[in-house]
């Protein structure tokens, strides 16, 4: 993506990829950091919903299911979608890190 970011397929945003501790950078790289993180983080909120409609269709797929090895895959399937929303809501807190990180 850039040099600040890197691409990640299981979450579909990209998220920071520093190669040098936060203080080492310029205070411009850092407002720069910052506003491209700010601009990824306003999307996770649409990943997260993104997530939860596949939740609910396979959900709705599970209560249908009768074969038990299929359910257990559906279920794999749905825990792997919530540890992405997790992960999400983790990387959408991040935010706060770096601010505070910025105004120390």
């Amino acid at each position: 993506m850039n040099r600040y970011f890197a691409w990640d397929d299981r979450l579909g945003i990209p998220l920071p990829a520093l190669r040098l501790a936060w203080e080492q950078y310029g205070e411009a790289e850092r407002t720069s950091i910052v506003t491209q993180w700010e601009i990824i983080r306003g999307t996770i909120p649409d990943r997260v919903m993104a997530f939860e409609r596949v939740i609910n269709a396979k959900q709705t797929e599970l209560f249908e299911e009768e074969d038990f090895e299929r359910s257990c895959g559906i279920n794999a399937d749905i825990a792997e979608l919530a540890s992405r929303i997790n992960d999400l809501h983790i990387w959408y807190r991040i935010n706060q890190d770096i601010e505070n990180k910025r105004h120390s």
